[in-house]
């Protein structure tokens, strides 16, 4: 459930202009919100994904703002390549990270990062890059080893959510998980696969993504 027109002190579409590229995103701040996650998507996915969209609306929900953003214009995304360039994404969402830290709506917010698949590779190397703006991270199915150089280096308290039936990607966050040298955690989310659409692993994924940012993000 979306959190109530009383909650909301602001909810609005927000573009973001790179380099004369118009992003998409949608900015949703409840009242009296002190911490804001940034969402960085998979490769194919988007602001508007079922999934991220259901986690935002719970964190709205725990009174923590969230942001939704594509990070490619409607004119690159018809390049499959640019949804798999980790170093373009990554420019894009350090981009998006600057913007929203000299918006008056958002600059004094507390900042995390919700990556999930291919976008938990350009979170964990935004959140090493500015230590200083980024305060707690989750990845959920994440693709963590497309930055393991970063992720060695990532000081933000690191949450990582995978399902139990997501092999490969559970075998990669181990071996991300076990050279990470933050206060970090491995939830491994029984009968779960990569979309967590088996009944309930959603809503687990929500919970411990809401009660971490809820601890860290203060």
């Amino acid at each position: 459930m979306i959190a109530s027109e009383k909650q909301i002190q602001l909810s609005s579409s927000f573009p973001v202009y790179v380099d004369g590229k118009k992003l998409e995103g949608d900015l949703v701040i409840p009242e009296g919100a002190t911490q804001l996650v940034l969402f960085s998507h998979g490769s194919g996915s988007s602001r508007k994904s079922i999934r991220n969209k259901y986690v935002a609306e719970q964190l709205q929900n725990k009174n923590i703002a969230t942001y939704l953003v594509d990070l490619l214009s409607v004119q690159e995304d018809v390049f499959i390549a640019n949804r798999f360039n980790i170093n373009l994404l990554t420019e894009r969402l350090s981009d998006i990270v600057l913007a929203l830290k000299i918006n008056d709506e958002t600059k004094n917010l507390s900042f995390g990062l919700f990556g999930a698949s291919t976008g938990a590779a350009s979170a964990f190397r935004v959140a090493e890059k500015y230590p200083q703006y980024i305060k707690a991270v989750v990845s959920r199915g994440g693709r963590t080893d497309l930055s393991i150089e970063a992720a060695r280096k990532v000081k933000a308290p690191t949450l990582m959510i995978v399902g139990e039936l997501d092999h490969d990607v559970l075998f990669l966050n181990k071996r991300v998980f076990e050279q990470m040298n933050c206060v970090r955690r491995l939830e491994i989310i029984p009968d779960a696969g990569h979309l967590f659409e088996e009944q309930g692993t959603l809503e687990e994924v929500t919970f411990l993504a809401s009660s971490w940012f809820e601890k860290y993000l203060k």
